[in-house]
């Protein structure tokens, strides 16, 4: 039996228990009735998970502090969802114990895990019982022994208890004859720290057959709305108290000058205005949690009778455009520049979608590799999938509008392939460093432009460059879609409206984080 692990240790079991974790994130999934059945509980978790690991990856992980930091700042700035979110801050009550210390020993690992229960609970507003938070705090309470296999062991046992006593707790739980999401994941974690202490090999991946969330009709559940905000000086209770009136599962938490959030709300535009007064949001996302119910009950056949023959899925960054999407009949896979899906991804939308043949439009040529390859696996496993290969979002946009499931591929691509050619998409966003690129002298954190992906402006204002750019590509054009970026204000975006009388300008929130502006001219 293991006395203590070093650093290194502590680091690779981590990495280990994200591996285990991995395996049942489906079955995760399958669980997630609670705070709202939208079936992500599992993927939420996995991806804060695999933001701690990328830290620990960059760290030196011969030291303790340096295992710790990776551990809290990365799952903070990589929590998702809910679940993630807490998911973080159990994470960061357990760095803070391993703080000091040369070795986790039994001893230490008990006054970790419930440190790590602890936070849990301080991040959150109003703590429910019979989730994650209920089955972290009994592991911490029952974890008994001095070896790390014993302690990890009885933390585990307790864990395990605590979670089938979860539908006693919440109702929504024993209506739909599941226990908590959340609280499965925390005992999968568990069990993968103790698989690396007893050398235990990954298991096989569980058959799901049933989803719970195909036990509740249809109704609205709102906007699960997520930010992440650097360069506040003003306390996390402060922005807590502004964000609260706008909903419930209320999260704000803050380390190393940055501050992430967590909230389900019916006004996410109204939500991301009011924390972008208290410093630079520099990553949102918006997710409609009633969407996310419909499409898991249109993948059961829940929702009609007769399914039309062409499907559509898209790859948007921003909840705007992902909303626009949406409204126009796409099933949305988050990704775009800098932030590019997974083939895994874009397989896991291409099949949850019930239509036999389906589109698939990657909105930017960093994606097309992987669109490829998540096509190839469709069409193996029965499916058809063209891939239309727009380029940018706006290209995107325009042959969406074209699409109608009722139609056949055949019928549906030559349409969508000529509204893409008569748009074009401009960007406004800020340069990452000084450059000089086909002759335009750029200067770092100065407003540039593109003009469908090609750098064209640089200015002295965002408003200054999305301006330059209408009056390049105005010409033949129509209308004019602007997508604002999370820290720009409306009034500035109807300044720049104002100047082009000629054209039928729509103005919309939620465009891609990092840009100013994200403009389609039609």
């Amino acid at each position: 039996m293991a006395k203590a692990w070093g650093p290194e240790a502590v680091a690779e079991a981590f990495r280990y228990a994200t591996r285990w974790f991995q395996v049942y994130v489906e079955e995760l999934n399958a669980l997630n009735v609670y705070p709202v059945p939208d079936g992500d509980t599992g993927t939420n978790m996995l991806h804060t998970l695999e933001a701690a690991r990328r830290e620990l990856d960059l760290a030196d992980t011969s030291r303790m502090d340096q295992v710790a930091r990776a551990l809290a700042y990365g799952s903070l700035l990589g929590a998702r969802g809910n679940s993630g979110v807490i998911l973080s801050q159990i994470l960061r009550g357990f760095a803070e114990a391993l703080k000091g210390k040369r070795a986790l020993d039994g001893s230490l690992l008990r006054r970790a895990l419930r440190m790590g229960a602890e936070s849990g609970y301080k991040a959150v507003m109003r703590p429910v019982e019979g989730t994650i938070l209920t089955v972290a705090r009994a592991a911490g309470e029952g974890a008994r022994g001095e070896a790390l296999e014993e302690v990890l062991e009885t933390a585990l046992e307790a864990a395990r208890e605590a979670l089938e006593r979860t539908p006693e707790l919440l109702p929504v739980l024993r209506q739909a004859g599941v226990v908590d999401a959340g609280g499965a994941g925390y005992v999968r974690l568990l069990e993968g720290m103790r698989g690396y202490a007893l050398g235990l090999p990954l298991p096989e991946r569980p058959k799901v057959e049933r989803y719970a969330q195909t036990a509740f009709a249809t109704e609205e559940f709102g906007y699960c709305t997520e930010f992440l905000m650097e360069g506040v000086e003003v306390p996390v209770e402060r922005i807590r108290e502004a964000v609260a009136p706008f909903g419930d599962s209320l999260l704000v938490v803050g380390a190393e000058g940055y501050v992430k959030g967590h909230i389900h709300t019916d006004d996410p535009d109204g939500l991301l205005a009011t924390v972008a007064r208290f410093g630079r949001v520099v990553r949102t996302k918006v997710e409609d949690m009633t969407q996310q119910h419909t499409e898991i009950l249109s993948t059961f056949g829940l929702l009609a009778e007769e399914v039309p023959p062409t499907g559509l899925v898209a790859v948007a960054l921003g909840h705007g455009l992902a909303r626009a999407f949406r409204s126009l009949g796409a099933r949305v896979v988050a990704g775009g520049q800098t932030q590019n899906p997974s083939v895994e991804d874009l397989l896991a939308a291409i099949r949850s979608v019930p239509n036999p043949k389906v589109i698939l439009l990657p909105n930017n040529p960093n994606v097309f590799l992987a669109a490829t390859e998540a096509a190839k696996l469709a069409r193996e496993a029965g499916k058809e999938v063209h891939v239309l290969k727009t380029r940018t979002l706006g290209q995107g946009l325009a042959a969406a509008v074209r699409y109608t499931p009722e139609a056949l591929p055949e019928e549906l691509l030559p349409e969508m392939e000529e509204a893409m050619a008569g748009a074009v998409t401009l960007e406004v966003t800020w340069a990452s460093r000084d450059a000089e690129v086909e002759g335009l002298k750029v200067l770092k954190d100065r407003p540039i432009g593109l003009l469908d992906r090609r750098l064209v402006l640089v200015g002295e204002t965002p408003e200054e460059v999305v301006e330059g750019l209408v009056r390049m590509a105005r010409e033949g054009k129509e209308v004019l879609t602007l997508f604002l970026g999370p820290n720009t204000p409306q009034e500035k975006a109807q300044g720049v409206a104002q100047k082009f009388p000629e054209l039928a300008v729509e103005i919309l929130p939620g465009g891609p984080d990092l840009y100013a502006y994200l403009g389609v001219l039609e």
